[in-house]
């Protein structure tokens, strides 16, 4: 099965690393990401600009278009990564791996998801 790891964080702290400490979180995460993808888990992987970078719809009648996230919370979404697992325990095990990897405070919210690719090529692309 296909899972989602949301990747939450304090933007404010993670965008004032300096280069050296964001290569050394990288490079941590980098560990994460060989072993999954020696193992065939690996699916595409993202790491978000700034919510600064963002601009937002609000559905309705008349659709509004906003600058920023404008999400309620103290952290932001920083980026994902699509993880084949065979079960939610096997996903939480590799949140935790995350984590280990990535300092300071947030969270990673695990999702199962489904593969939509209407008319699209699926080789090469992770299945659950």
């Amino acid at each position: 099965m296909l899972y989602a790891i949301l990747c939450y964080n304090n933007e404010d702290a993670v965008f004032t690393w300096s280069k050296e400490e964001d290569e050394a979180v990288m490079a941590r995460l980098d560990a994460v990401h060989q072993k999954l993808t020696a193992q065939g888990r690996m699916g595409p992987s993202l790491r978000l600009l700034p919510t600064t970078a963002a601009t937002s719809l609000r559905k309705g009648d008349e659709p509004l278009i906003l600058d920023g996230p404008f999400v309620e919370t103290k952290e932001q979404l920083l980026g994902f990564y699509v993880i084949d697992c065979a079960n939610l325990e096997e996903a939480l095990e590799t949140a935790r791996e995350l984590a280990r990897a990535n300092p300071g405070e947030g969270g990673y919210e695990i999702r199962p998801i489904r593969l939509f690719l209407p008319g699209g090529d699926v080789s090469g692309a992770v299945t659950g």
